[in-house]
């Protein structure tokens, strides 16, 4: 597909990195040394120019793009861009939006505007934020099959129902239905079979139904006492912590928000009228005890210096704190998680990449792709990626158990309408079917290639 990216930062630059592989694509900038940087780096076409300009999108062959992606610093930029890029033929436009002053206009930008998709990175960030701390026990949670599918990633602790059990004999430990579909220990990175041997200390990835995780959540609490967070404290008053205060307070937490500057805490006050806003600075020590930072259920690091808000999560984590979630956008340091025993991360940026990937991928399907969904987790070592088989092809209608692998490849789930299989080896892939494939292999477009 031809695709143009506006505005060369760092989601643009990603964008541009990643769909590059696949895309021919052009990226606009005002700044040339942006442009320079992204052209040397991957195989894109460059324009220095205002996105604003006709005659610039013109020179990027607008008329014929597939899609238009606008992620300037500006949000007016951003939906104007799209505006002019649709009433130049462009077939579909994204816009970054971020200031919470657009979230009722969506709707109508969308209908009336002809923008086919908003992202709001700090909206979707609180999202995931949100989803970790209702369950504390989780690092990570991503959705398949339009929300029917979770997968889900935890630490087995010491005394843990899943110490020491192997996973031929997890379904009936848990009586639920769920699939360990990979285990990081250590530095080791495996797809188990059924004689793999849970331990304290593995990070697992584990699929299953909403439900069926729901209730697996249960059930690790009951076996320790309930962990639910009660109390959050947010250190950072952003565009993130706003959104995210609104979300839990609809959860039953009582949040506390401490930020430094005293015109952002004002406004905070008048839009959250339910939330403890504190006027002060979140990187002293002193400060943090005086606010009983500690004794909270969960804390958030949200300042807007990665650096800080690692250092502020390992002073939390070393004081005690249950959960602890931190905000951080550069993947330098996200792939230093591991090394500094930092479990929930967050990433605006890798967040806003993957929602945009999707809705790119969904067009592809249009043009016989077959890739709706894909992750890319523990630092890009593996991907769990959603097929949809369109056509009748060798490996339908054929037991699983008949079908080899590739290696490091599981098949993790199937979805058949509204039902949702854990695959054993007499279930067969039908047409019209939504597979989750877990692997630590890239660059798989088609579900033919998983099998050998």
């Amino acid at each position: 597909m031809d695709i143009i990216i506006v505005g060369c930062g760092k989601v643009g630059s990603a964008l541009a990195e990643v769909l590059s592989d696949e895309h021919n694509v052009t990226v606009i900038d005002k700044k040339e040394d942006l442009i320079n940087s992204v052209t040397n780096d991957f195989d894109v076409m460059g324009i220095a120019g205002n996105c604003l300009q006709t005659s610039v999108l013109a020179e990027a062959n607008v008329d014929k793009a597939n899609i238009f992606i606008a992620v300037t610093a500006s949000d007016e930029v951003n939906i104007l861009s799209c505006m002019i890029a649709k009433r130049m033929n462009a077939r579909h436009c994204i816009a970054r939006v971020r200031s919470p002053e657009f979230d009722k206009q969506l709707v109508f930008m969308r209908e009336e505007l002809g923008i086919s998709m908003m992202v709001n990175p700090d909206y979707n960030a609180a999202n995931e934020i949100a989803k970790v701390l209702r369950y504390p026990e989780a690092i990570n949670i991503e959705s398949f099959a339009k929300g029917r599918v979770d997968l889900a990633e935890i630490r087995i602790t010491s005394g843990s129902i899943l110490d020491n059990v192997a996973l031929s004999h997890l379904s009936r430990r848990l009586r639920l239905d769920v699939l360990i579909c990979a285990v990081q220990r250590g530095e080791e990175l495996i797809i188990p079979n059924g004689n793999f041997v849970l331990k304290a200390g593995d990070k697992i990835h584990m699929t299953a139904s909403h439900s069926a995780m729901v209730k697996f959540f249960r059930s690790i609490s009951a076996a320790y006492r309930e962990k639910r967070v009660k109390t959050a404290v947010l250190i950072g008053g952003g565009r993130v912590a706003y959104h995210l205060a609104q979300q839990l307070i609809e959860m039953g937490v009582k949040v506390k928000i401490i930020e430094i500057d005293e015109k952002r805490c004002l406004e905070l006050s008048e839009r959250l009228n339910k939330v403890n806003i504190s006027c002060a600075d979140g990187t002293d020590h002193d400060i943090l005890e005086e606010e009983h930072v500690y004794d909270a259920d969960a804390v958030v690091t949200l300042t807007g210096i990665d650096e800080e808000n690692i250092l502020l999560s390992l002073l939390a984590k070393n004081n005690g704190v249950e959960k602890v979630v931190t905000k951080v956008n550069r993947m330098s340091l996200i792939q230093l998680s591991d090394t500094l025993d930092l479990d929930s991360l967050v990433s605006p940026k890798s967040i806003t990449v993957n929602q945009i990937l999707q809705y790119v991928r969904a067009k592809q399907n249009s043009l016989g792709n077959n890739v709706t969904t894909l992750y890319r987790l523990v630092n890009d070592r593996l991907e769990a990626i959603e097929f949809v088989i369109r056509d009748k092809k060798d490996y339908v209608d054929v037991p699983l158990k008949k079908l080899k692998l590739r290696s490091g490849i599981l098949i993790a789930s199937i979805v058949r309408g509204n039902e949702l299989i854990i695959p054993k080896g007499d279930d067969c892939l039908k047409v019209n079917d939504s597979v989750v494939v877990v692997t630590t292999s890239k660059g798989f477009h088609d579900l033919s290639n998983i099998f050998d």
